[in-house]
């Protein structure tokens, strides 16, 4: 008698936007890295690659990153991890832009090395890209509301990125209700990319998640 499979590859649809196939865990790596272990800990890369590893070894495909994790470590070597493993079509990577990723190079001028922006968009994905050793990226979080940005410049120059191939799915974190639904209202009206997915904090102890931001995916199923 065969074993079961591991309860990480029941995929599902990861959004009724987004039809792309997902574990139902998504692994986080924004501890990956030695660079911020006053905060977060120390997290070697060989630790990280057998967390990986194990992570698939059970039929997890979907990692989340950012373009700041522990001052670029994460992405980087994530992007390792998928080179040395030869499986990025078999990952959904989700990575994030908006906070300054250059922030450690103290030599550096950045002013547009963080925000919404289309230029800091425009340079954290292609640093992105670089550091994740792939042509495209699955899932990109608009990390932040900067609250500098119009609607109209952040969703056409989101839009660009899917009509170039360099992003597949749009999505959204930490941002006002309001933004997301007058964002996606101006996609629909202008045949734009919409956001498919929200991720933002919940807890016990804090949830107004439950009454701020839930109604909005619901009523944009």
């Amino acid at each position: 008698m065969s074993s079961p499979p591991p309860l990480l590859s029941r995929y599902r649809q990861l959004a009724p936007a987004a039809s792309v196939r997902v574990s139902p865990l998504c692994l986080g790596t924004m501890t990956f890295g030695t660079a911020l272990k006053e905060w977060y800990g120390e997290c070697s890369k060989e630790t990280a690659f057998e967390i990986l590893d194990y992570f698939v070894s059970q039929g997890g495909n979907f990692i989340d990153t950012a373009n700041a994790y522990q001052h670029e470590q994460s992405e980087m070597w994530l992007g390792e991890w998928l080179s040395s493993r030869n499986n990025r079509d078999q990952m959904v990577i989700a990575t994030k832009y908006t906070t300054g990723y250059q922030s450690h190079m103290k030599d550096r001028i950045q002013a547009n090395y963080g925000g919404n922006g289309t230029k800091s968009m425009h340079l954290s994905v292609e640093a992105s890209l670089h550091k994740l050793q792939t042509t495209y990226i699955d899932l990109l979080y608009v990390h932040w509301w900067d609250y500098t940005i119009s609607i109209p410049e952040l969703m056409h120059s989101l839009n660009n990125l899917v009509v170039s191939s360099k992003v597949l799915y749009l999505s959204v974190s930490d941002t006002p209700a309001w933004v997301v639904a007058k964002a996606n209202q101006y996609a629909r009206d202008h045949g734009l990319r919409q956001f498919a997915v929200y991720q933002g904090m919940w807890n016990a102890g804090m949830r107004d998640f439950e009454r701020e931001i839930l109604p909005v995916p619901c009523q944009e199923r």
